[in-house]
């Protein structure tokens, strides 16, 4: 996943350090892979790989396979990630569950196994970026915090599973940073518009547009403080390549340690307040509004 973001700046700084790198990109003809182009050394080689399309991984593990045999692969970075909806669960249609984990989950898992064999007898590495939010219930991230939980429940299983081939795994859990589209308003309020219009009448008059609109307001006014500078998440994953004893976990950005004190040692109610405070606190659904008018009249 390097058309932008940490691929695209770790795909960068491996290749000043005399790696020879294979990123892959959605698009060849993408901003992003031009920028690869411009900025780094013949050794860089430029993938194609829609990881929902079974096909383009195969093409790229052939590629990489046929590049590598003699030597082994070192390393493996998975960081391409998924995630177009902000909304409560039942809100979420069914649809963006399965691309997320698609592309989050099914997608890393083939590429992984499918690099095992080079990753294995290069003793390498695999370096993986999820996300807290697939350790905590973020408020309007189900789709995408379920895809990251079980991608982190995999990369520590291999983990475990891979010791004896003595291949390490690492897991990125970074926090909020400006890569992609997370930051473009317009992006969202397409998203929002999109998924408004899908919603069932039902739904709608339950929970309320209103509802809907006030979600997107917030994440649009909380992403407004993602950080710019990418390299503490770079030199986390780079770390986990090239460490002689490598973390199991890296938490590169502000405001982790207290976030995962809370969630480890203090109640459920607590938890849920300051996730609510922190990221996004729905107003009442209209349905449960009307209801607290009511019973303040009777």
């Amino acid at each position: 996943g390097c058309d932008s973001g940490f691929g695209q700046a770790t795909a960068r700084h491996l290749d000043a350090m005399g790696f020879q790198v294979f990123a892959s990109v959605l698009d060849l003809q993408s901003p992003g892979a031009q920028e690869l182009r411009r900025s780094c050394s013949p050794r860089l080689t430029l993938l194609q790989m829609d990881l929902t399309k079974p096909e383009d991984i195969q093409h790229v593990l052939q590629h990489v396979q046929t590049h590598t045999n003699s030597t082994g692969l070192w390393g493996l970075v998975n960081n391409a990630g998924f995630n177009d909806t902000i909304a409560d669960a039942e809100l979420s249609p069914l649809g963006k569950f399965r691309t997320c984990m698609e592309v989050n989950f099914f997608g890393s898992l083939e590429l992984t196994k499918g690099l095992l064999p080079l990753l294995r007898s290069a003793g390498g590495r695999i370096v993986t970026v999820s996300s807290p939010a697939g350790d905590l219930p973020f408020p309007c991230l189900a789709a995408y915090g379920a895809s990251k939980a079980a991608l982190s429940l995999l990369m520590d299983t291999f983990r475990s599973e891979l010791q004896p081939w003595g291949v390490k795994v690492s897991i990125i859990l970074p926090g909020y940073y400006k890569t992609g589209t997370t930051c473009d308003p317009a992006f969202w309020n397409q998203q929002k518009q999109r998924l408004v219009a899908s919603l069932p009448q039902e739904l709608l008059q339950a929970y309320g547009e209103d509802y809907v609109e006030e979600i997107n307001r917030q994440f649009i006014q909380f992403m407004k403080v993602a950080v710019e500078d990418l390299s503490a998440v770079v030199n986390s994953i780079t770390d986990g390549l090239l460490a002689a004893d490598p973390a199991v976990r890296y938490y590169p950005g502000q405001g982790l340690g207290l976030m995962y004190f809370i969630h480890r040692y203090l109640p459920y109610f607590v938890q849920d307040l300051f996730l609510k405070g922190f990221f996004i606190n729905p107003k009442l659904p209209r349905a449960l509004q009307q209801e607290h008018k009511a019973t303040k009249k009777a």
